[in-house]
């Protein structure tokens, strides 16, 4: 009889096997439970892990920011919500990629006194200690209910235009990027990516007031690196503004004020600055940038121990500004790469740069594309390079240069390219 009860009790398909392990319920337990309490630290690393593994991506930042630091994990969050995803763009960490790129989307849909400003200062726990970079490439303005026709009048009064100017304050950085201790580069473009079209001038206004937030809190960016203001509509004014705030920064190497409206008295302020900060690359291309701004470029140039590359491609500083950065370089041996292309320079310009290519021994790339240096002026530069070793790019296209100077020079700097590559082969 004790072996028939035994038969019926005993399930032929039951098997061990089966059945999870009560460490693999446990687990899943946590993973299950893991908003309410997340104790991931108490556990050994395998079984993190494990836990991680099984984690929504939904479940809410305050929870996972400062708890999960498995890569695996944030890899997962930016997959599900960006297409493009390089992670070697954020130093190779997703954890950093996702929170800079959280941020961003929130800053560039942040439309002021509308969207609650809290919804970017309660972001800053989560993520101040993986935001090392950030690119916000729009602004929006406020929303603004249209003062014409509150006044029924359709005229462009002055009372209009300042009525205008008090709604068109951008969203004020200073509390969120000096929150920030390891951030070193900031992309900023105020205007409207994709206006379409309702595209209004207004649209692209960078205010007085935008600008005296951001000045002070860039001085408070004490670890900033590169900072760059470009497509804004950035005049002198503004300019000066930010160049006072800068003079004395730390770290600031990196300084992008491109596609603005920069004048002589913008490049005056700014060449102050060349010559009192620790600044080694600055990128004027395309302001409007004539010959006594040129000037005060170069000055500053002659007493700047660091700057090592000068773009200002697409200005017009002329001869007498060309000549007068020339001059410079006849005493400055820090600048490396110098962009003077399209600024209506001519065989003056090009005088004085056969003495510095004889001179000087730290220059490796000059470009003069597009200026009108014309059959003598390609001969003084071939002149000035007879004995140079160190220049290793040089682009005359579209500077008039007779071809077989061009071919001569192009056979000069081809050389010294060829021999800083070996040199740089045989270093260790």
């Amino acid at each position: 009889s004790f072996h028939t009860r035994r038969c019926i009790t005993e399930d032929l398909s039951w098997s061990l096997v089966t059945v999870p392990p009560l460490t693999e319920l446990c687990l899943q337990h946590i993973a299950d439970n893991f908003e309410k309490n997340p104790i991931l630290n108490y556990l050994l690393p395998e079984h993190q892990k494990k836990v991680v593994d099984r984690l929504s991506t939904s479940l809410p930042l305050t929870v996972t920011a400062n708890i999960v630091s498995h890569e695996e994990y944030w890899k997962r969050c930016c997959l599900e919500r960006w297409r493009v995803c390089e992670v070697s763009n954020y130093g190779g960490s997703w954890k950093r990629m996702f929170f800079e790129r959280h941020l961003e989307n929130i800053l560039k849909f942040f439309i002021p006194n509308t969207t609650d400003p809290e919804q970017v200062l309660e972001l800053i726990p989560l993520c101040k200690g993986y935001v090392r970079k950030l690119e916000i490439d729009q602004f929006l303005p406020p929303l603004r209910v249209d003062l014409k026709e509150e006044s029924h009048d359709l005229s462009d009064t002055e009372d209009d235009a300042e009525l205008g100017e008090v709604y068109m304050h951008h969203y004020d950085l200073r509390d969120l990027i000096t929150a920030l201790p390891h951030l070193q580069e900031l992309h900023l473009t105020y205007g409207v990516k994709s206006c379409g079209m309702n595209f209004e001038w207004s649209l692209f206004n960078f205010t007085e007031l935008d600008c005296s937030n951001l000045a002070a809190a860039l001085k408070m960016c004490r670890n900033l690196k590169v900072f760059k203001l470009t497509q804004s509509k950035v005049d002198d004014d503004k300019i000066k503004l930010l160049a006072r705030n800068l003079q004395h920064h730390p770290c600031l190497l990196e300084l992008d004020l491109s596609h603005n409206l920069i004048r002589d008295h913008g490049a005056q302020a700014l060449g102050k600055l060349i010559s009192y900060s620790k600044l080694e690359t600055l990128n004027l291309c395309n302001n409007q940038i004539c010959h006594l701004g040129a000037q005060a470029l170069a000055q500053g140039l002659a007493e700047s121990s660091t700057l090592t590359s000068l773009n200002l491609r697409l200005n017009f500083v002329d001869d007498k500004g060309g000549e007068a950065i020339g001059h410079a370089l006849l005493t400055n041996t820090s600048l490396k790469s110098l962009h003077l292309g399209s600024n209506n320079l001519s065989e003056p310009t090009a005088a004085v740069f056969s003495q510095v290519l004889a001179q000087n021994t730290t220059l490796t790339s000059i470009s003069f594309s597009c200026n009108h240096l014309g059959l003598g002026g390609g001969r003084q530069l071939l002149e000035g390079l007879t004995n140079n070793k160190t220049l290793t790019e040089l682009d005359l296209r579209h500077a008039e240069v007779e071809q077989e100077t061009d071919f001569l020079i192009h056979e000069i700097v081809w050389a010294n390219r060829e021999a800083a590559r070996l040199r740089s082969l045989q270093r260790p």
